[in-house]
């Protein structure tokens, strides 16, 4: 299958280098078995201003009067 993953060059990774159990490894998810492995993600690596503003504008805390969830 063009395009899929190499899963004996995955399950080595996982349970020769990272020295994962079995369970372990199956519960991650591809990003994750991918961050262990030292492969940076693509998209931006760090939070900016205005990225930070706009989850501030999206999420906004709670009115301290009316409660927290």
């Amino acid at each position: 299958m063009s395009g899929g993953f190499d899963w004996p060059a995955l399950l080595r990774a996982g349970l020769y280098q990272l020295q994962l159990r079995p369970d372990q490894f199956w519960a991650l998810t591809p990003i994750e078995l991918s961050l262990m492995l030292g492969h940076a993600p693509d998209g931006p690596s760090k939070m900016t201003r205005n990225t930070l503003q706009d989850l501030i504008a999206t999420y906004p805390d709670a009115n301290p009067q009316e409660g927290s969830i």
